[in-house]
């Protein structure tokens, strides 16, 4: 099961921010989840709100500021404590840190159909530049969006992003043609992941904390896990795999009868 960082390192630095990536990818992270807005002079920037006030202590939407501008924010307000000043970076710093990542889900938020038109452009065009097809998903809770994001190039993959039962979620991402589903960890039932996967859809919930959670949705055959604290969570999967090849011959004999009858308390 793949791990993604969520907005970075939420729980572990302050959220999409260049020091919460710097500090995942340290540790070994290269999935990350990030949010997307549109700056005023038209570029990609790494926030979750259309505002710049929970995050930076300014006043203001993010469309009334240049990239230059938001870069130069203190982003650090309401996260996790942090030593020195961070700003809003955009998607083409990041990419350019650190290029050899693994897989990102971009998440755009809702906007205007105008602005959102802009970003989809922008997006596509830099997945297009950087022969990002396979390692980047475009994710959303807009329908509309991702329709257009389907239109201007059908290699690039797309996600819908769902807390809702209801429409059924499986059924509208397939209706999208989309390559991911993002689910509400707690809606996530082994029919959805079951159903998905006939589909030839990806499943990743968000945003999971708890490692009793992990398992039980691993458990249901989830593909990929959203956590705010995504160092912690794969050193303890990395534990148990240490683990598990470490164990006596005896004990690896006992686990395999315990697999074998019941597969699931086997994890």
């Amino acid at each position: 099961m793949i791990v993604y960082g969520h907005r970075g390192a939420k729980g572990e630095a302050p959220e999409n921010t260049l020091a919460g990536f710097t500090h995942a990818y340290r540790h070994g992270i290269r999935h990350f989840e990030l949010d997307l807005v549109l700056s005023k002079d038209g570029k990609p920037v790494i926030v979750h709100d259309l505002t710049v006030d929970r995050t930076t202590g300014q006043e203001g939407s993010v469309s009334s500021y240049t990239a230059e501008e938001l870069a130069a924010m203190d982003a650090r307000r309401n996260g996790k404590p942090w030593p020195r000043p961070v700003g809003i970076p955009s998607l083409e710093l990041l990419l350019n840190e650190y290029p050899d990542f693994e897989h990102l889900q971009l998440e755009v938020k809702k906007d205007s159909r105008q602005r959102l038109n802009i970003l989809c452009n922008r997006l596509t065009e830099v997945i297009q530049r950087r022969d990002l097809y396979n390692r980047i998903a475009i994710t959303s809770t807009d329908h509309w969006f991702l329709r257009q994001a389907r239109r201007r190039d059908r290699k690039v993959r797309i996600g819908l992003v769902s807390d809702r039962r209801f429409p059924k979620p499986v059924s509208a991402a397939a209706r999208l043609h989309c390559d991911f589903l993002c689910i509400g960890w707690r809606i996530c039932t082994q029919t959805i992941v079951d159903d998905a996967h006939r589909r030839g859809i990806h499943v990743s919930t968000w945003t999971v904390n708890r490692i009793h959670d992990m398992l039980e949705l691993e458990a249901k055959g989830v593909d990929s896990i959203i956590t705010d604290y995504p160092t912690s969570t794969r050193m303890f999967f990395d534990n148990r795999s240490n683990a598990a090849l470490h164990l006596p011959t005896g004990q690896h004999n006992k686990a395999d009868t315990a697999e074998s009858e019941n597969p699931v308390q086997a994890i």
